[in-house]
């Protein structure tokens, strides 16, 4: 690229060292500038691995950048984010958007008066195999259910033992924006929640409802023994079934692609996108619907 995205991670966890810093220091169109974290020592030690700076403050690095990614928990997000829009930072955004549905609706709304590019990171979407699967289903069409699997032992692995917001929020928070993304981009935009349970182990069970009548099954834990981890989807109507391959595309790669969106929409100016922040607010406010049935 002739002209690089000026980029500012905020965020020093897990999966902003194992996944963020290395795909935004890596990308051609990317130039990570700065690195923001409560922690100032994990801060410091990711700037280090890349050669960049570490900020004293979110107010100093917007300063410094054109872009923001976010690695925190999601009512920090929901702050931080907010301020970075208010700032006419473009956003990367985690999922889900935020921890409450006011939050979400509250960053949405800002981005849209804004202007500004945003991205969630619903990784997933941005893998080949995924968009070829979809492709072939809407080219098709005539879907009448669905249904999908995501189960693992995640949250009882020493990584995830100090996230806070994972173990009180479980699945539905974590992995539920993946796999109600995926439902509904298959089967068409989720109207309703049929139904929904939640069991021993943080197991969740629920029945979505679509437009147009097509229904899915969704079940999801991240508390189970399991090896490997079990991810499936699939769908079936006048066309037969149509499972979604494996995870042909590692997700190091997917988030190139889904970098290679983001910075296209800077340049281009473009401010929507299938898996920007109005996106996260419909699925915000699905999983919203789904712990009030459960409850």
């Amino acid at each position: 690229m002739d002209e690089q995205v000026r980029v500012g991670l905020i965020g020093a966890g897990l999966w902003a060292e194992r996944a963020h810093a290395p795909g935004l220091a890596n990308h051609p169109g990317v130039h990570l500038t700065s690195v923001w974290a409560r922690r100032r020592e994990a801060a410091d030690a990711i700037a280090k691995t890349y050669c960049t700076e570490a900020a004293d403050s979110p107010a100093e690095l917007f300063d410094q950048v054109d872009a923001v990614a976010f690695a925190v928990p999601p009512e920090v997000q929901a702050e931080l984010a907010l301020q970075a829009v208010k700032a006419g930072k473009h956003v990367i955004l985690e999922k889900p958007l935020a921890a409450t549905v006011d939050q979400a609706e509250r960053l949405a709304g800002a981005i849209a008066d804004a202007g500004v590019a945003s991205l969630v990171s619903l990784v997933r979407r941005f893998a080949q195999e995924t968009k070829d699967w979809l492709a072939d289903l809407h080219a098709l069409g005539g879907w009448v259910g669905g249904n999908a699997q995501w189960m693992s032992g995640a949250l009882l692995s020493e990584d995830y033992s100090g996230s806070a917001w994972r173990h009180d929020s479980g699945a539905l928070l974590d992995v539920g924006p993946h796999v109600i993304d995926l439902m509904d981009a298959a089967l068409g935009t989720i109207t309703e929640v049929l139904g929904a349970t939640r069991g021993k182990r943080d197991l969740w069970h629920f029945m979505l409802g679509h437009e147009g009548g097509a229904t899915s099954t969704i079940t999801i834990s991240l508390k189970m023994p399991l090896r490997p981890t079990v991810v499936d989807f699939s769908v079936y109507g006048d066309n037969g079934y149509r499972l979604l391959p494996g995870r042909e595309t590692p997700s190091d790669q997917a988030f190139t692609v889904l970098l290679d969106d983001f910075v296209a929409m800077v340049h281009s100016g473009t401010v929507e996108h299938p898996c920007d922040a109005q996106r996260g607010l419909h699925l915000q406010r699905i999983i919203e619907k789904i712990a009030a049935q459960s409850s």
